[in-house]
């Protein structure tokens, strides 16, 4: 073959192979610093839309699978595309302990309830009005979801295309939503636990969830009781910068009349010498659990505060006849 001739040919065999090269460096690693931009299918929906919205659907699943269908099922983020929930967060200050934002101080919460969950809850109250207090986190129980949401101290949100999780610095407290297409554990393999099992999907940047499997407990002091049927749905989304929301729609038949909508916030706090860390909770060591009797004959959980760099402080003090 003479040199012109195998000059030709090698260059034949470059072009053919260039296009094949590339083709699988695009298919190994994309290009992170053009990725696909977000965009949502799901519209944005006043308060007053979203309890309408949960009011036309009887259970949790049935909402879900509305708005999943609403989305075509949802699209898989890739890691270029992945929104940034970075930071370090804390619910705002102002929203108290309240599970409503909205709950205007000295009035009820803003569930519609059973008549004997109602009756429960005023008796709790009313308690509460008499030193008399009991909350299951006092002996180091795990607050669960639905309370997730309303508790205190600093949290992360650490997002991947196949799982996000949601972490509260409080009692290590984590929640993992699968978003790789599985199912819930099927239900002969089912049994009550504190956070449940959730599985979610992604419209652009918001991750819509659906939570079930879940445990008895309280919203907060002063507040009502769910049950071990309870389940929700919520919208998750990056509202500004600083703030990221969740839409939430609570459903519980035994305790609840009709779905309870509520519109949580979580705030960036300011880090700029990167000194926030999420710390190891040992709920043993703190002094709530020092069980002191009173001159009246009753007892009393010692109160504690917490420090600055947990976010907040708080009394803990729980009161209880024997």
């Amino acid at each position: 073959m003479s040199r012109t001739r195998g000059a030709v040919a090698a260059g034949v065999l470059l072009a053919l192979a260039m296009p094949l090269a590339a083709c699988i460096k695009t298919a190994e690693a994309p290009d992170a610093s053009t990725p696909t931009p977000l965009t949502a299918v799901l519209p944005a929906r006043t308060k007053e839309q979203n309890i309408e919205l949960g009011k036309q659907h009887k259970t949790a699943q049935e909402l879900y699978q509305a708005l999943r269908q609403e989305v075509n099922g949802g699209k898989p983020l890739q890691w270029a595309q992945l929104p940034d929930w970075s930071g370090v967060y804390s619910r705002p200050a102002n929203a108290g302990f309240a599970f409503d934002p909205d709950q205007k101080p000295g009035e009820l919460p803003t569930a519609k309830l059973t008549p004997e969950y109602q009756a429960k809850m005023m008796k709790r109250i009313e308690d509460l009005k008499k030193g008399i207090e009991w909350d299951p986190i006092s002996t180091c129980s795990p607050p669960g979801h639905p309370r997730w949401l309303t508790e205190p101290f600093l949290r992360e949100f650490i997002v991947t295309p196949n799982q996000t999780w949601l972490i509260n610095e409080m009692v290590n407290d984590v929640r993992r939503i699968y978003t790789d297409g599985r199912d819930h554990v099927p239900e002969d393999d089912r049994y009550p636990i504190p956070n449940g099992d959730s599985i979610g999907f992604w419209d652009g940047p918001k991750l819509v969830i659906h939570t079930n499997q879940l445990s008895s407990g309280i919203y907060q002091r002063a507040h009502p009781d769910f049950t071990d049927q309870v389940e929700t749905v919520e919208i998750w989304q990056k509202a500004d910068d600083k703030t990221l929301t969740a839409d939430v729609w609570v459903y519980d038949p035994p305790a609840l009349t009709e779905p309870w909508y509520v519109k949580q916030s979580y705030v960036k706090l300011s880090d700029p010498d990167r000194s926030l860390r999420i710390r190891y909770w040992n709920c043993g060591e703190n002094q709530n659990n020092a069980v002191v009797q009173t001159k009246d004959g009753g007892t009393q959980f010692r109160g504690f505060t917490f420090d600055k760099g947990a976010g907040a402080s708080a009394d803990a003090a729980q009161k209880g006849k024997p």
